[in-house]
């Protein structure tokens, strides 16, 4: 059984007169087989809840400010209402990847329009199958608090 934690990899910015260059130095990147982007033109939008059982993710902040939240699954077939919520927020100016481990279904919405999410995954497309797991996104939180 999966005992891994969801966590925060931390970066900074390095400023001068040329500009600021932003960098998460900690994330080791060996093991990231794809990334794709998600936009959020409206701050109505939820994604919300799919997991993977096998695959693990990272997310970073490209632009805006995302609101991301965890649970880790009990049961893929039936999980319980009480699983305990991790919850994150992702911002363009504070450079930082979330590692969300396998074993965790994850649901985000952006915090302000054209909110820009990058996602990463251990695994190519069509790799593995039947990992893609889907709850209703009303299942463990209510996104408007």
């Amino acid at each position: 059984m999966n005992e891994a934690k969801p966590k925060l990899i931390e970066g900074g910015v390095f400023s001068d007169h040329r500009g600021s260059l932003q960098f998460v130095n900690d994330f080791d990147m060996a093991v990231v087989k794809r990334m794709y982007f998600t936009t959020h033109p409206s701050t109505e939008t939820i994604r919300a809840w799919q997991g993977h059982q096998i695959e693990s993710r990272w997310f970073f902040c490209v632009k805006g400010t995302f609101k991301v939240k965890l649970v880790k699954i009990d049961d893929w077939e039936n999980p319980s209402d009480n699983c305990e919520v991790f919850e994150f927020t992702l911002n363009e100016s504070t450079p930082q990847v979330l590692y969300i481990p396998n074993g965790f279904a994850n649901g985000f919405k952006a915090e302000t329009e054209n909110s820009k999410l990058m996602i990463m995954s251990n695994y190519g497309l069509g790799e593995i199958e039947d990992d893609h797991y889907r709850f209703d996104s009303n299942k463990w939180v209510n996104w408007e608090q």
